[in-house]
């Protein structure tokens, strides 16, 4: 693993344990210390801001003259599970993450590779800080891997489209949980949106961020026929 860090970011990892626990997959639920299961779950969180953070900082810079709704919404297409999801394929994680496969065929972990792509950040940031995982997030992911101009013409992130319409025109977006479907690592998650107490778009995702996202997209595009025809 060290060898795979130091090949595809360019450094060696000082606690290595850390790298280790940001591939282990929550499907791996038999390791544990004491009580504790042992995943990637918690360095996902911590990811996940610090991630967030280094974009908004690198879009800032990038864009002096774009107002906050433009760099909002690069920063989710950028942070966006998909965008992720792609990333973490690029970079090979997908044969570096540990995980039990489903019992079911036909299921799969869609966010697997995203989530631990944030998880891998909140190990660098533990491991070297915030100052040093900038720099390999900018120079080794950004400016090698991510198209921006690209992004910024073709992916849209249509829960912040839906969220921002919602902010400046002073309406009330929800995004009701109706249950799940399945047991285990197979559970599917309904997600309901809800737009002034009008119901509008579902979905169903194995990730409720995933489901949120097809359900804003349909919302989205209802919402469209809807201002056509009046």
């Amino acid at each position: 693993m060290a060898r795979y860090i130091n090949n595809v970011f360019g450094f060696y990892p000082h606690n290595i344990s850390l790298f280790q626990l940001a591939f282990t997959h929550k499907s791996m639920c038999h390791n544990k210390v004491g009580d504790i299961t042992v995943n990637n779950e918690r360095l996902e969180y911590l990811g996940d801001a610090i991630l967030s953070s280094i974009v908004a900082e690198y879009l800032f810079k990038k864009y002096p003259t774009k107002q906050e709704g433009f760099l909002t919404e690069m920063r989710s297409k950028i942070v966006s599970r998909a965008s992720l999801n792609k990333l973490s394929v690029k970079l090979g994680f997908d044969t570096m993450v540990s995980y039990v496969k489903p019992h079911d065929k036909h299921s799969k972990f869609r966010s697997i590779g995203g989530n631990a792509f944030e998880a891998f950040t909140g190990a660098i940031f533990l491991d070297r800080g915030y100052d040093f995982t900038k720099k390999i997030i900018v120079d080794r992911i950004i400016r090698i891997h991510l198209d921006i101009d690209d992004i910024e013409k073709n992916e849209v992130n249509f829960k912040s489209r839906l969220l921002e319409w919602a902010q400046k025109e002073k309406h009330h977006v929800e995004f009701k949980q109706n249950g799940t479907k399945g047991e285990g690592f197979d559970k599917l998650y309904k997600i309901q949106v809800i737009v002034d107490d009008k119901e509008y778009g579902n979905a169903v995702d194995y990730s409720i961020k995933g489901a949120e996202q097809l359900a804003a997209e349909k919302t989205w595009h209802l919402m469209e026929e809807e201002n056509q025809e009046n």
